[in-house]
């Protein structure tokens, strides 16, 4: 068996892309993964096209081999696209590898450890205040529809969700505060304020009040401070009893000086790539929960990062906020590490999304893992066809 045919795939997806790659074997069997380019990866279709020769003739099924083989060959400039464009190869000749054996991609790893998989509701109200056009949902427009929508996720069987920053703008009506990723003025220099701070409490109190104190809350400050605003807001969350606080900053002992004053656990790691750049956040002991993205990482790599983690007693739980097939492969990681914590899920998104792919079956808060070979779901290639990126 040998790889034949390497092709990229994008597809319209509202405020974003979900893109796909399909690798075809000689005699004919196909194998699927999901990719992400919209968020900072532009360019990402065009990396895995020009690494596509040199995987060319292999036998998918050597999967180690063949990723071994592209990172010696990109080794002068590892990480960044590279590695994204790695690991969506590698996932999808993971899922050819378990195909050809008749068996689910869980099963190359050992797994299942676990067949149903504890998820929380991502990007609670973000979606809709920023992107509900899409959605075809009302927006989130103040305190009260906050405090609605979370009293429907409890209702839905959800046991935990994460929301970002909401806060009202100058017109009153709620916004995504996002500094960090240039979306309103406060960059570059990420600066904290009373008022901010103090919104993000009636935010975080209106959820509580909402769903009641079992109920787990994660807050995803995102890159949108520098030390000393996480630090302020790690003081300010505290009355809220959060799962994690979750924060993005690439200096490890820097997240370090947070997580010794902060009151709740703190997430991170998510724009990490590979065991090398997780090393120094383990070695300065800088989280409690290590966020793997076994869409930049590739799954076989991210489980190597999960033993890392779990040498230093430290959880993983996926970053996944992507489409329905990236949910598939976040949930064999989930299914498969021993260390694990919960994974991250998105229900808000377009309408169309189930259309590439089938929805995840979620139960009572949780991931019904499949069972059928490779990452289990068929991915409905005309469909993605049928809605070009606009």
């Amino acid at each position: 068996m040998k790889i034949a045919r390497v092709e990229t795939l994008r597809a319209d997806a509202g405020w974003r892309l979900f893109s796909f790659l399909k690798v075809t074997t000689d005699d004919g069997l196909v194998g699927w993964s999901e990719y992400n380019e919209s968020f900072g990866s532009t360019g990402l279709s065009a990396v895995i096209e020009g690494l596509t020769p040199l995987i060319i003739g292999r036998d998918p099924r050597r999967f180690e081999e063949v990723t071994a083989w592209l990172h010696v060959m990109t080794r002068q400039s590892r990480g960044g696209l590279n590695q994204q464009a790695i690991a969506a190869i590698e996932n999808a000749l993971l899922d050819i590898a378990a195909r050809a054996r008749g068996i689910p991609v869980y099963a190359l790893f050992g797994g299942p450890i676990r067949e149903r998989i504890p998820v929380y509701w991502s990007h609670f109200g973000s979606y809709r205040v920023r992107n509900s056009k899409f959605m075809g949902t009302p927006p989130l427009l103040d305190w009260d529809e906050v405090a609605r929508h979370a009293a429907e996720v409890k209702a839905l069987g959800f046991r935990g969700l994460k929301t970002n920053i909401l806060i009202p703008g100058p017109d009153g009506k709620l916004y995504q505060y996002s500094p960090g990723f240039g979306r309103h003025a406060g960059w570059p220099e990420l600066n904290w304020d009373n008022r901010t701070l103090s919104l993000l409490q009636r935010h975080l109190q209106t959820i509580r009040d909402a769903v009641g104190p079992e109920m787990n809350i994660h807050l995803d400050s995102n890159f949108h401070f520098r030390t000393e605003g996480f630090q302020k807001v790690a003081r300010a969350v505290e009355p809220f009893n959060l799962t994690w606080l979750e924060i993005d900053i690439h200096d490890a002992p820097a997240l370090a000086s947070i997580k010794r004053m902060a009151p709740c656990p703190i997430a991170s790691a998510e724009t990490l790539h590979g065991r090398r750049e997780f090393r120094p956040y383990l070695e300065h002991y800088a989280m409690d929960v290590g966020i793997v993205d076994v869409i930049w990482n590739g799954l076989s790599e991210s489980m190597k990062i999960a033993s890392l983690c779990d040498v230093y007693e430290v959880n993983c739980a996926p970053h996944n906020f992507y489409g329905n097939l990236c949910s598939m492969i976040s949930a064999h990681f989930s299914a498969t590490i021993p260390n694990f914590r919960v994974m991250e899920i998105d229900i808000d998104s377009v309408s169309w999304r189930d259309e590439f792919t089938p929805p995840p079956v979620i139960e009572d808060g949780e991931l019904v893992l499949p069972t059928g070979p490779g990452w289990g779901v068929e991915v409905n290639e005309a469909a993605i066809r049928a809605r070009p990126p606009k």
